[in-house]
Formats: structure tokens, sequence, C-alpha cells
């Protein structure tokens, strides 16, 4: 009986501590989801019920439609992680066109290790959110429910591969990047060049994020291929638990001609004020100027270029935790006639647009 009874216990620890690995083993893969619906109300009505061709988020007129949808797994051990995450929307649709067929609706698929025992030192490759900027693909976790410009016209994502260190205290990550170009998964046909890029983000405290990023690569064919060299500044400024302040600035250059010293240039400043008024509710604003006089990422064929101000007010409800619905009224107000309006190029563009996101 004694033989029996400690067999038995033997029996019941063993499954015990299988079943404690296996709870282990799945601990450290997690699976998230987000979807995100809208409607947006384009006062220009535009013919094709496509929004102007430098949106690529919330870019379709006067229907309800997912703008974003996705489905994420991550893996992480401490010492081997990766993710894999697949979208759907019009955001997919607009900003992957011309991305190869299945890899349209890739939003991430990455895997990297962990290069040092002791320092948190990551090799990661494949595709993986850009590194540039501070508003995202996933909308309800920026301050406004649409991108600014300078965000809809840097890359959404990138491929390649990263180096990260991120300090023992966490305030600063160091990121150098290896990359197959300017927002695409696969390389520009004819051109043989890689891109890179660095990332320099601290966070002295929990109120206080400064980041600097920038990006050095080529455009075109090697035969006309121009050096394209992309600076992003911003600080996020959470001054009391209800406001904050975001403030951005963009600044890039790019050969006018493969062999040329003269650049074109791209500035873009950019300001975004939060309050949160009460427990469930918030708004925010933002301003924002573009100007790209020689097209080098926005070409208008106009005679001041795309010089553009944008104005936007947000408003914020938050159900649960998981929920969003948000309401925005926009403007854009351009120096020279680029927007179509019943057939006749005006200056301005307004726009509201309403959107249901949740995760989980």
């Amino acid at each position: 009986m004694k033989k029996f009874l400690l067999g038995a216990a033997l029996i019941g620890c063993a499954l015990a501590t299988k079943a404690q690995d296996t709870v282990k083993k799945a601990s450290n893969l997690t699976i998230t989801g987000y979807a995100e619906l809208y409607y947006g109300f384009d006062f220009n009505r535009p013919v094709d019920n496509n929004r102007p061709g430098f949106v690529y988020s919330h870019n379709r007129h006067n229907e309800v439609n997912l703008n974003l949808g996705f489905i994420k797994a991550n893996y992480d051990n401490g010492t081997v992680r990766a993710n894999l995450a697949l979208m759907a929307g019009t955001y997919a649709n607009a900003n992957l066109a011309a991305e190869q067929g299945v890899l349209k609706n890739v939003f991430e698929a990455n895997a990297g290790f962990k290069l040092s025992k002791t320092a948190n030192l990551w090799v990661d490759g494949g595709i993986f959110a850009s590194h540039i900027g501070f508003e995202s693909a996933i909308s309800k976790d920026c301050w406004v429910l649409t991108r600014n410009i300078s965000s809809e016209n840097t890359p959404y994502y990138e491929s390649g591969a990263k180096l990260t260190y991120i300090t023992n205290d966490g305030k600063l990550t160091l990121t150098g990047l290896y990359l197959n170009g300017w927002q695409r998964i696969n390389r520009q046909n004819g051109n043989s060049k890689p891109a890179g890029g660095l990332q320099v983000y601290y966070k002295p405290t929990d109120k206080i994020t400064l980041n600097y990023s920038n990006y050095l690569g080529t455009e075109g064919a090697d035969t006309v291929r121009v050096r394209r060299f992309y600076h992003n500044f911003y600080g996020i400024f959470q001054i009391t638990n209800a406001f904050g302040l975001t403030a951005g600035f963009d600044y890039g250059t790019q050969q006018k001609e493969k062999g040329s010293d003269e650049t074109n240039h791209i500035i873009s400043p950019v300001a975004i004020a939060r309050y949160q008024f009460a427990g469930k509710w918030a708004v925010a604003g933002r301003v924002e100027y573009y100007q790209d006089k020689d097209g080098a990422i926005i070409a208008t064929g106009t005679p001041n270029g795309f010089r553009t101000t944008g104005y936007s007010l947000n408003l914020d409800y938050a159900p649960v935790s998981n929920a969003l619905i948000r309401l925005e009224g926009k403007v854009y107000d351009s120096k020279d006639d680029i927007f179509v309006k019943q057939g006749s190029l005006v200056n301005t563009n307004p726009l509201i647009t309403a959107s249901f996101a949740v995760s989980f």
C-alpha cells in the first residue's frame, strides 16, 4: 500500500510539473487583435470616393469601411522572440499597393534573438513597424483619429534587420537598421543599394519622451537613383495627468538628379495638444504644415508645389478600456489649388471622420 501511495505521489508530482511547464510555455505566447471601423465624409466629394493621393489611412469617402483589422501572435521567452500579424482593410489596400501577393496582408512578420546574457541587446529581422514618427497605423494608440501628413508620407512599415540596445533602467533605446528601402518589403526593381537608419529613443521620466530617427537610402533604379536623407524629431510631454503636448519636426533632402549636389527639401512641423476632461472623455487639437515645393515625395505639378497646412479637432469617448469611439473634423489649406471639387481645382479640403476601434 505504501509503495502504491508513493508511486501515485510521484506520478502526481510529474503531472503537476508537466502542467506547470505547459502553462509556462503558453505564457510566452500572446494572441492579440485589433479592428477599426470608420466613416469619412470629404466635403469636396471625390467622384471615385478616394481621398487625395497623399492620404493612405481612412482614405475612403462616404462609406463605412474597415481601416485596419489584424490578428497578431507574439512569442517571447526572454532569449528568442517573434511576431506575426495578418491584416485587412483600406489601410492595407492603400499602403501596400506596391507589394506582391500575400505580402499585401502582412502587418508584421519578424523574429529576433538576444545577443547577450547580461545586456538587453537584440537583433531582429523581417517586417516590422517603422522607426520614424510618433503616429502609427493603429489609430487607437494615437492622440488624433487620422494621421498627420508627415506620418502618412513616411514609412508605416519597413523590412530588413535591426540591432536594438536598451539600457538596464529602460530609459534609453538605441536602434540601427539595415533596410530594403523606403516603406518596402521587397527592394525596388533595378535598385541594388540597401538603405539604413538610426533611432535614439529617450524617456527620462514617465512624463517625457524624446526621439530622433533618420533614414538614408536611394530612390529609383540604379541608372537614375537619387539619394534621400530624412530626419524626424519629436517630443511627448505629459504636463499633467490630464493634459499633454506632442511636438514634432521632420526635415528631408533628396537629390534633384543622380550625381547632383543640388537637393530638394521637405519640411514638416506638427503640434498636438490633448486634454482628458473626464474619465472616459478627451479632446485633442492638431496643427501641422508640410512643404515639398519640388515634389520629392508629394508631387502636385503646381508653381508652389505641395505647401499645405492642416487643422484637426478630435473628440474621444472610451466606453471601456479596450474600445474607443472618435469623431474628428479636419481641414487642409494649400498654397496652390491642388484639391478637386466638383470638377474644379480648389485650395481647401474639409472633412469629417468617425471611428470605432476595439483591441483585444
